[in-house]
C-alpha cells in the first residue's frame, strides 16, 4: 500500500531475469489488499510470491517450501498494536534459519517495535504505507546476500569435502553421483536428520561418516548401530542403556548408544528392520530429546543428530503397516539416495585404485597395478553386491596375486558368477556366497525373508553378508 509510487510505476528492471530460479518471497499479512499490493509490486520484478494471512499459515509454508526472503506483518488480530504475534513469528524463523532474511512491517510503526524487531534478527523494518523503491531495494539486497551466503556455505563444504584431512575416502566422480555430492555439501553443516537409501553395499555408511565429518559436530562422537543385527529383546538396552537390576542379566549400569552420541551423531543402519513395537520409543526420543534407561524412571536430555540408512522402501512399509509414518517424517528431513554401482561405472577405476592401494599396504604385498583385461572384466561385471562386493573382490585379488599386476584370474569373478566352474569345483565359502546372493535377489534385498529361507537368524546372515562383501 505505497505512497510515493503506484505498483505499476515501479519500472526498475528485474535483476533476476538471467540468474536462474526466480527469488521466492513469503508475504504474511492479515489484510488481503496488502497482500495483493505486494504481489502486484513484486511479480513484475521477477519474484515469486506466496501470500498467507496468519502466522500459523506462514509456519506451515516455511515447513514445506524454501524461500529467499520473508516479509511479515507484526499485527494480525483486530485492534492489536503490540506486535507480539509478528515478533514471536520472527523469533521462530530466525531460530530455524538465521540466514533467511526477514523484513517486518506494520501500520503502527514506532521506534520501540523497530528496535525490538531488529534485536530479534529482522534484517529491516518497513512502515505501512511503504515506498515501492525502498521495499524493492531492501528485498533485492537481502536476496542477493542470502544467495551469496548459501553459495559460500556450499563452496566451503565442498572444499572441506574434497581437501580436508581425516575425512573418509569418498569417491564420486560419476554423473550419477553429482546429486549425492551436492546433497551432502548442502545438508552436512546443518543439524537436519538425514535418511540415506540405496541397495546393500552402495556406501551408505561412508556417506554418513562424511556428513558427520563435515558437520559442526565433527569433534563429537559418531556412534554407529546396525539395528538390523539387534534382537528385539536387547534393542532398548542397546539404544537407551539400562540400570543395574533392570532385568536378570543387568549386573551393572550400562550407557546406551543415545547417551554415547550426546552432542554428536547417531547413525542407525538398516533402520527399516526396527521392530514396530520399538519404533514408538525411538520416535519419542527423537521428538522430545529425552530418554530413560531401561529400569529407570529418570529422564535424561540428549542432543543427538540422527542419520539413518536403509535398503528398504520405507514408504511402502508405512502403507503395509510395518513402519510408522510419523517416524519416517522425523528421520527423512533430507533423503539422499545412493545409486547402485552398475549405474556409476565411471567410478570403478578410481575405486579399484583406492582398494588396491589400501589392501596392498595392509597386507604388505608388492602389487602396483591391474592388467587392462582385468580392469575390463571389472567394468563389465554386474556387481549385485555394489561397492562392498568390489572391495571384497579387490582384497581377495591382492592376496591371490602372484605378480605386480592383478590378473583376471585373481579376481575370482567367474566363481562369483557361478558360471565357469561346476558346483563340485567350488569351495564351501563360494557356494555359500552364491546361495546368499541368490536369496537376497529373490527377496529384493529383504534380509529377514532371505534369512528365513536360508534357515539362518538375521544376525547370522548379516555376519555372512559382511564376510562375503554383500
Amino acid at each position: 500500500m505505497p505512497t510515493s509510487a503506484k505498483p505499476h510505476e515501479a519500472t526498475i528492471r528485474s535483476p533476476f531475469s538471467k540468474a536462474g530460479a526466480p527469488p521466492r518471497i513469503l508475504a504474511a499479512d492479515d489484510q488481503q489488499h496488502i497482500l495483493e499490493a505486494i504481489e502486484l509490486l513484486l511479480k513484475p520484478q521477477g519474484y515469486r510470491v506466496d501470500a498467507v494471512r496468519s502466522p500459523d499459515l506462514a509456519r506451515d509454508a516455511l515447513l514445506t517450501e524454501q524461500y529467499d526472503a520473508v516479509l511479515i506483518d507484526l499485527n494480525y488480530t483486530r485492534d492489536t498494536t503490540s506486535g507480539r504475534e509478528g515478533l514471536d513469528l520472527l523469533s521462530e524463523i530466525v531460530a530455524q534459519d538465521s540466514t533467511l532474511p526477514v523484513i517486518v512491517m506494520t501500520a503502527w510503526g514506532n521506534i520501540e517495535l523497530a528496535v525490538e524487531a531488529m534485536r530479534r534478527g529482522a534484517r529491516d523494518f518497513i512502515q505501512k504505507p511503504w515506498e515501492n523503491e525502498r521495499l524493492l531495494s531492501i528485498l533485492r539486497t537481502q536476496v542477493e546476500l542470502r544467495r551469496a551466503l548459501q553459495q559460500a556455505e556450499r563452496l566451503a563444504a565442498e572444499n572441506r569435502l574434497l581437501h580436508a584431512q581425516g575425512l573418509p575416502e569418498f569417491i564420486a566422480t560419476a554423473p550419477a553421483m553429482a546429486g549425492v555430492l551436492e546433497a551432502i555439501t548442502r545438508v552436512a553443516p546443518s543439524d537436519a536428520n538425514v535418511l540415506i537409501t540405496g541397495e546393500h553395499g552402495t556406501g551408505k555408511e561412508v556417506v554418513a561418516r562424511t556428513i558427520h565429518a563435515l558437520s559442526l559436530r565433527k569433534h563429537k562422537p559418531l556412534i554407529t548401530v546396525n539395528t538390523g543385527g539387534l534382537a528385539e529383546g536387547v534393542f532398548e538396552s542397546e539404544l537407551f542403556g539400562h540400570v543395574k537390576g533392570a532385568f536378570t542379566d543387568a549386573r551393572t549400569d550400562r550407557i546406551g548408544r543415545f547417551e554415547l552420541a550426546d552432542g554428536g551423531t547417531l547413525f542407525l543402519d538398516e533402520i527399516g528392520n526396527v521392530p514396530i513395537r520399538q519404533q514408538a520409543k525411538l520416535l519419542r526420543v527423537i521428538e522430545s530429546g529425552e530418554m530413560e534407561r531401561v529400569g529407570s524412571s529418570r529422564n535424561k536430555k540428549v542432543d543427538v543428530r540422527m542419520i539413518s540408512a536403509t535398503n528398504s522402501d520405507l514408504k511402502a512399509a508405512c502403507e503395509a503397516g510395518g513402519f510408522r509414518e510419523d517416524l519416517l517424517f522425523r528421520l527423512n528431513t533430507v533423503e539422499i539416495h545412493l545409486p547402485a554401482l552398475h549405474d556409476r561405472r565411471e567410478d570403478i577405476p578410481a575405486l579399484v585404485s583406492h582398494f588396491l592401494s589400501q589392501y596392498a599396504s595392509r597386507y604388505r604385498r608388492e602389487v602396483r597395478g591391474i592388467d587392462p583385461l582385468a580392469m575390463q572384466s571389472l567394468l563389465q561385471y554386474a556387481w549385485p553386491g555394489n561397492v562392498r562386493e568390489l572391495e571384497h573382490t579387490m582384497e581377495r585379488a591382492v592376496l591371490m596375486c602372484r605378480t605386480e599386476q592383478i590378473q583376471t584370474a585373481d579376481l575370482g569373478l567367474a566363481a562369483q558368477r557361478g558360471q565357469a566352474q561346476n558346483l563340485e569345483e567350488l569351495s564351501l565359502e563360494a557356494v555359500e556366497s552364491i546361495l546368499i546372493r541368490k536369496a537376497l535377489q529373490r527377496f529384493q534385498g529383504n534380509v529377514s525373508q532371505a534369512a528365513e529361507a536360508l534357515g539362518l537368524s538375521r544376525g547370522a546372515l548379516y555376519r555372512r553378508m559382511e564376510k562375503y562383501g554383500l
